[in-house]
């Protein structure tokens, strides 16, 4: 309780605060926390049995207890050549996939929601006018944030469309599947509009309203859609032999996010375990780390809180 309080009363951040800079959550020793190292060597075994068999090259992990981090740390390499570099916790950047419509959209849309500008019962029409027609129009952000929008759970958008404005208009246009509220299917295509609600309200694009609003103020340093060239030794590489005819390093796996341009509701972002430690520490602290506040408390109890079944806000 008194922590509730505590986060419930510290200040936002200003826009112009100068940028944090961070390698993840301040480490514990386990005994510290309540946690029995014992227990945690667990992992170590686990997930390097997993790179001995082959099942993957590396991998990040980082466990937090109490806002401490008790295990931070990398196994393997991040690709399979005998040369690719070693996984850090710190260091490694990942293809975060569908994580993006948590850290990413969602995030997005409860900050927007906190502050009176997205109401979560309204048509999704009232702020994307060109996702409208028929039942649509009864479509709403609930709907798109819970999955229950009718919407279809992808398209081919790698063949159907040549440009990325060519392929949003296919995603816009796409015809309901189902009626609104009735059917659950976990629609990629319902992220993709929520993101662009999100830039429609915000009058910015996505990647730059969550650099702005949620990466740069929680010293997420490593965290963004379309690494540049800067990073490109720390990413992680996806897949060797993919549709596109060429591996991936540093661009995004998904292929409808690749054919939006690679920032979209439904995939795209990039971050490494540490920074995702981060964010998943701010919102157990309902909404605030180290003195940053992202959003009300309220407004992460009221994303957080099942909804539809399971489900919950984004």
């Amino acid at each position: 309780m008194l922590a509730y309080l505590i986060a419930a009363t510290v200040a936002y951040a200003p826009a112009d605060a100068l940028p944090r800079v961070s390698d993840g959550l301040p480490m514990r020793p386990p005994r510290e926390v309540g946690m029995s190292a014992e227990r945690l060597a667990t992992i170590d075994r686990v997930v390097n049995r997993g790179v001995k068999a082959g099942g993957f090259p590396g991998a990040a992990v980082v466990v937090g207890r109490r806002g401490y981090a008790v295990l931070s740390k990398g196994f393997g390499r991040q690709g399979w050549t005998a040369g690719s570099e070693a996984v850090t916790a710190e260091r490694t950047i990942y293809d975060l996939a569908s994580l993006t419509k948590i850290v990413g959209v969602a995030t997005a849309a409860m900050i927007l929601f906190d502050e009176g500008r997205l109401d979560i019962n309204a048509p999704v029409v009232k702020y994307l006018p060109a996702f409208g027609g028929g039942n649509k129009d009864r479509v709403t952000v609930e709907h798109l944030l819970t999955h229950y929008s009718g919407l279809p759970a992808g398209r081919d958008l790698r063949r159907l469309a040549r440009t990325p404005a060519e392929a949003k208009s296919i995603v816009l246009s796409t015809p309901l599947a189902c009626e609104p509220g009735r059917c659950f299917v976990y629609s990629d295509l319902g992220a993709d509009v929520m993101g662009w609600d999100v830039e429609a309200i915000a009058g910015q694009a996505l990647d730059a309203f969550l650099e702005e609003r949620v990466f740069t103020p929680l010293g997420m340093n490593d965290t963004f859609f379309r690494p540049g060239q800067s990073v490109r030794a720390r990413i992680a590489p996806t897949e060797v032999s993919p549709p596109r005819g060429y591996p991936l390093r540093g661009e995004v796996h998904d292929e409808n996010a690749w054919a939006l341009g690679g920032v979209a509701g439904h995939a795209g972002l990039f971050a490494s375990a540490a920074d995702l430690s981060i964010f998943a520490q701010m919102m157990l602290n309902k909404g605030e780390y180290e003195g940053v506040r992202i959003a009300s408390d309220s407004a992460v109890e009221h994303f957080t809180r099942r909804t539809a079944g399971t489900r919950l806000f984004g």
